[in-house]
């Protein structure tokens, strides 16, 4: 009996020590591990997740349409300047008692002898009136009003003509002849091109900022629907770093979607606007769309503008979420 009751106990101890070995794996370390294999701390494919990759890709494609404006605009401003700054003209107006014809005549003389200047172009009296068909149409018969006479100036490249020599070259012939070296309308069409651009790097820095409020607020809501997870990892020693870098790496992947589809979007906005414009190049609509951005081609340099809106805007997911995450585990602690 005794050697039975020992054989029993010794079985038995067999069995617990079976079920010891059996259950170290299960630890929480095992348990941790496993369900990290498994699945992940912010599942990619919730809703939540999807919903914020709209979220995500909507901001994007508000970001990109307001850079690629910018610029559009920038672009635009500066074939203007360019044009504008390698001309200058001369005004004469009718004066009575003056013969108009004689004083042209000085006045693009005077224009030639001027250094600096490549080419001088003297309008007639039929295309001075052509010139007022924009404003007062066609059929009207304008021969009896003193227009002004145009004479167009050609700069030399990279020259820079004696303004000041030819200003007092024209004040000796009289005071019909005036030089207008459109000085003050660039500084205006740059003073308006830079507001444009300010207001729309302005917008892009919202959007940005909108994006990165949305993602700070489902980074809180993934960690709260977590806490038992994160706690879970604290207990098997994982510290803060490591489950920052878990939600970090999901929101980044999330960023990076979002970020791809509305910046996709933006880039075919753009190109079918370009389609539209060379298609619609002879309409008068297109000519008012061009004086302001320009010929709608957005070049390389404007989809690369597009590409790093996006990248922005999924580096700053993930690091919101990551500064959101630590911020959150402090106030668990």
């Amino acid at each position: 009996m005794r050697g039975g009751a020992r054989g029993t106990a010794a079985s038995e101890a067999q069995e617990a020590s079976g079920k010891a070995r059996v259950t170290v794996p299960r630890t929480a370390a095992g348990e941790a591990t496993l369900f990290r294999r498994q699945s992940s701390l912010v599942p990619q494919r919730s809703i939540a997740g999807r919903s914020l990759v709209m979220v995500i890709a909507i901001m994007t494609f508000l970001a990109c349409l307001a850079a690629g404006a910018a610029h559009l605009v920038a672009g635009a401003v500066n074939d203007w300047t360019s044009s504008i700054q390698s001309e200058m003209t001369i005004e004469v107006r009718p004066m009575p008692g003056r013969d108009i014809e004689s004083d042209v005549a000085a006045a693009a003389e005077a224009a030639r002898k001027t250094t600096g200047i490549s080419g001088v172009k003297v309008y007639t009296r039929a295309e001075s009136e052509a010139l007022l068909q924009p404003w007062v149409g066609t059929g009207l018969d304008v021969t009896d009003l003193p227009i002004p006479r145009m004479i167009t100036l050609s700069q030399e490249p990279k020259a820079r003509p004696d303004t000041a020599d030819l200003s007092r070259r024209l004040a000796a012939i009289g005071p019909a002849a005036s030089l207008d070296d459109h000085r003050a309308f660039i500084s205006r069409l740059s003073t308006m091109a830079n507001a444009l651009i300010v207001v729309a790097v302005g917008i892009v820095a919202l959007v940005l900022a909108a994006s990165a409020l949305a993602v700070g607020f489902a980074t809180r809501s993934a960690v709260a629907l977590n806490h038992e997870v994160v706690e879970v990892l604290h207990l098997v020693g994982a510290d803060d770093n490591f489950v920052a870098r878990e939600f970090q790496r999901r929101f980044f992947a999330l960023g990076i979607e979002g970020g791809a589809l509305g910046a996709a979007a933006a880039a075919i906005c753009y190109f079918i606007a370009g389609i539209l414009s060379t298609k619609f190049a002879s309409s008068a609509a297109a000519d008012q769309m061009e004086a302001v951005f320009g010929s709608f081609q957005f070049g390389a340099l404007g989809y690369a503008i597009i590409a790093m809106v996006a990248m922005t805007v999924a580096y700053s997911t993930s690091v919101v979420s990551r500064m959101t995450v630590k911020r959150r585990l402090r106030t668990m602690a």
